[in-house]
């Protein structure tokens, strides 16, 4: 098998490669490393993980997917997309079952790239996507209240699905501290108003360095409110190997695949929304399916080492473009960046105070909710678009991202096949015709516009086998596609018109149709000579029969 067409993009943007270039991907790899390192870590916690694990995903998958990807500047890493299905994994099945589940998805993934599938992901409908990215903000928003307000939880509570989380927070509101309340509030503060006065340091880093400072300095704050090493360990030093000690069976690998499934669905799908913006950002163009074998030897790569599910972050790879960075080499560098964090400065990472995090992915969530989007498609798109994505958006909140893309792919293909079923008909033309052609006696002209699938083969019911009939001709000048359920209707059309001694003619058959009805043996049943290029020469031939 040639397998030419998954070349990464690493190896046509060294043609030419300049020192000017080494530097300006230098240079873009660290700040992206810098602005890598809190949302990594911040992520892990909301997947339900420890903070390292962020961090290596940083490192690994970024380090995998510039190397073998199909894009100049893809940064991938842990993704707000992720936190939601990775912490339900998680809850309900430990780190053995994140690993298994992530390793099937790479598996997928590399499977989807090399059968070319990467253009595939267009056909998810756009409604569903905003549905379910914005039920993802609203999860991680409602996930990070607890610590945002420095709650606790009675002893044996750990909710898991969005609902419970708000009755857990409902019911320990009474412990809230205010304490952790101000560093949060004083955090948020620093997120939404530093960028406007500084745009070169990351606003993230900003407010965990005054996080850490102002509950490490100020007597007193530090009572009600956890920092990062008060509640996980903090390792320092590279992962050891993860695939040592987990029992695999074909049981569990089954009841993985679901899991395996979305995870692998949501890193193609983002992973390549990143590579098109990308794209309109560096005037190139991406090779979808190397960026799925990619993204799926990063996954693999990330768990295998310690880390969590990964894929192309948007923000971060928007910030490698806008810092010059033109190649992979960019990527390469900031997952190199964030190695030497993790040996040398990681342990610092305990002292970030968990409101901090909640305050960051706070502004993560506001960034990725597609609100604008979803506001002008509840204004401005149909009925059934808008309830397509309402729906994916409350299951996705309710229960959880499996159930809402699926409910959402149905909802939306009922309404596909409804709008296409009503672009369909059967109409007989009439005697008299403003455009001067006469029908003789006995002759029928039926005229079919739309496509002919299953959801419309009743409609070719109306064609009449009335007495007086000698033979009927029918027009299909406006059908673009014809599947199996109408080609059987057709045929059962043919055989009650023989059985009655009903002549049938088809004019204006298009190449779709015309080769169904070949394949099938309708066009040879009916004889290739009643098949007519022309109106005009069809009810001619209708005329001799």
């Amino acid at each position: 098998m040639n397998l030419s067409y998954l070349k990464p993009k690493l190896f046509s943007t060294l043609k030419g490669y300049s020192r000017a270039q080494l530097v300006r991907d230098l240079v873009a790899g660290v700040i992206v490393a810098i602005i890598a390192l809190p949302l990594s870590i911040a992520l892990a916690l909301a997947s339900g993980v420890e903070p390292a694990c962020g961090v290596y995903t940083a490192i690994a998958a970024g380090f995998v997917v510039s190397l073998f990807g199909g894009s100049r500047v893809q940064i991938a890493g842990p993704t707000a997309a992720f936190a939601t299905v990775v912490a339900g994994i998680v809850a309900t099945q430990g780190m053995d079952g994140l690993i298994i589940a992530t390793v099937l998805a790479g598996i997928i993934l590399i499977l989807m790239g090399i059968f070319k599938l990467g253009s595939l992901i267009r056909f998810i409908p756009y409604t569903i996507t905003t549905g379910f990215t914005a039920g993802i903000a609203v999860t991680i928003f409602l996930g990070q209240i607890k610590d945002f307000l420095g709650l606790t939880y009675a002893q044996g509570v750990k909710p898991i699905e969005t609902l419970e989380k708000i009755s857990a927070n409902i019911e320990a509101i009474s412990t809230f501290s205010w304490q952790a309340l101000l560093v949060g509030g004083i955090s948020l503060l620093i997120l939404i108003f530093y960028p406007k006065l500084e745009k070169r340091i990351p606003p993230s880093l900003i407010a965990v360095i005054a996080g850490s400072l102002l509950v490490g300095l100020i007597p007193g704050l530090d009572k009600g409110v956890f920092t990062i090493g008060e509640l996980y360990t903090i390792p320092s030093g590279l992962p050891s190997f993860a695939l040592s000690g987990i029992d695999i069976s074909f049981d569990k690998i089954a009841a993985l695949l679901p899991d395996a499934a979305t995870i692998a669905l949501l890193a193609a799908i983002e992973s390549l929304l990143s590579c098109v913006v990308a794209d309109s950002m560096v005037n190139s163009r991406h090779n979808s399916n190397a960026e799925l074998v990619a993204q799926g030897l990063g996954n693999i790569t990330s768990v295998l080492f310690g880390g969590i599910p990964a894929t192309g972050a948007i923000a971060r790879t928007a910030a490698n473009a806008k810092n010059g960075g033109r190649t992979p080499i960019a990527g390469m560098v900031h997952a190199v960046v964030l190695l030497l964090v993790l040996l040398f400065l990681m342990p610092y990472a305990g002292l970030i105070p968990m409101p901090t995090i909640a305050a960051i992915l706070f502004m993560v969530a506001y960034n990725m909710s597609e609100r604008k989007k979803f506001a002008r498609t509840v204004r401005t798109a149909p009925k059934s678009d808008t309830a397509v994505m309402l729906v994916t958006f409350i299951f996705t909140v309710i229960f959880d991202l499996v159930v809402a893309i699926a409910v959402g792919m149905v909802l939306a293909l009922i309404f596909f096949l409804r709008r296409n079923a009503s672009e369909t008909s059967v109409r007989p033309w009439d005697t008299d015709r403003e455009d001067g052609i006469s029908l003789p006696e006995g002759v029928r002209v039926y005229e079919i516009s739309g496509p002919l699938f299953f959801g419309v083969a009743d409609k070719l019911l109306s064609i009449s086998l009335e007495d007086g009939t000698r033979c009927i001709v029918i027009r299909m000048q406006a059908v673009t596609s014809l599947d199996a359920t109408a080609m059987n209707a057709l045929d059962d059309l043919r055989r009650g018109a023989a059985e009655q001694g009903i002549g049938l003619v088809f004019s204006h058959v298009h190449h779709q149709p015309l080769e169904v009805m070949k394949h099938s043996g309708f066009y040879e049943a009916v004889g290739e000579d009643r098949f007519c290029g022309h109106i005009s020469q069809a009810i001619e031939l209708a005329k001799t029969l």
